[in-house]
């Protein structure tokens, strides 16, 4: 596993996430556990080294938000 820091796209807090370096592209949503809204994570690795990293709103999901 790798940590990976990172900015959440909706309050701008420092969170973390734990990531498979075995699994070399992947894309899936998490949760901030700040905010609690919803991010796109996408990843890829080559080798076990982290090539791309990305997170970004998911704007339907802000329409229809409810508090955590």
């Amino acid at each position: 596993m790798f940590e990976h820091f990172f900015q959440c796209p909706y309050c701008w807090e420092d969170i973390s996430m734990l990531l498979d370096v075995f699994v070399s592209n992947q894309k899936y949503v998490e949760d901030c556990e700040v905010c609690c809204n919803l991010i796109e994570i996408t990843v890829i690795f080559e080798e076990e080294m982290l090539i791309s990293f990305s997170s970004v709103m998911l704007a339907h999901w802000q329409a229809n938000r409810t508090a955590c």
